[in-house]
């Protein structure tokens, strides 16, 4: 009954955005599903972003991708991304942890050089995501106050 809940309220969250952006947005889930089948999906309904993060557990420290959309986009950023080799350059920021990839398409999950970082970064975290079990949907914060979710 929690899963179904928690998927109503996501879908409430994306209804916010867009109708072109709500379909993309569902597809980046889609795909993520497809590739961390096992993954614990945590949502935040926070001030800037709809953030969706990928991880073995429940703790944000452990996460390893997280889906950030925004009015104007969505970005794929890996939490764990500042030790990754990138010899392409793909990875965007500077911070001391996070790197991002805009995700223009859903077709950016289909160039190999992102596959081989998402690849790498599975590999590199600092917990193993599961082999096995059912993936789940918790509902981890939603803020009173947001920034407008349609240019």
């Amino acid at each position: 009954m929690a899963a179904v809940s928690a998927e109503k309220q996501l879908a409430g969250f994306i209804a916010k955005f867009t109708p072109e952006m709500a379909k993309r947005i569902r597809a980046a889930r889609k795909r993520m599903h497809c590739l961390l089948p096992h993954a614990i999906e945590a949502v935040y309904d926070n001030y800037n972003f709809l953030a969706i993060g990928y991880g073995p557990n429940l703790r944000v420290k452990d996460a390893i991708f997280s889906l950030a959309a925004y009015a104007n986009g969505i970005n794929l950023f890996f939490l764990q991304g500042a030790k990754l080799p990138d010899p392409d350059a793909l990875l965007l920021g500077g911070g001391k942890t996070v790197r991002m990839i805009r995700l223009e398409s859903i077709d950016t999950f289909d160039d190999p050089r992102v596959r081989e970082l998402m690849s790498r970064a599975v590999a590199c975290a600092r917990i193993p995501m599961p082999a096995s079990g059912r993936r789940q949907l918790l509902i981890k914060s939603i803020s009173a106050k947001q920034r407008p979710r349609r240019p």
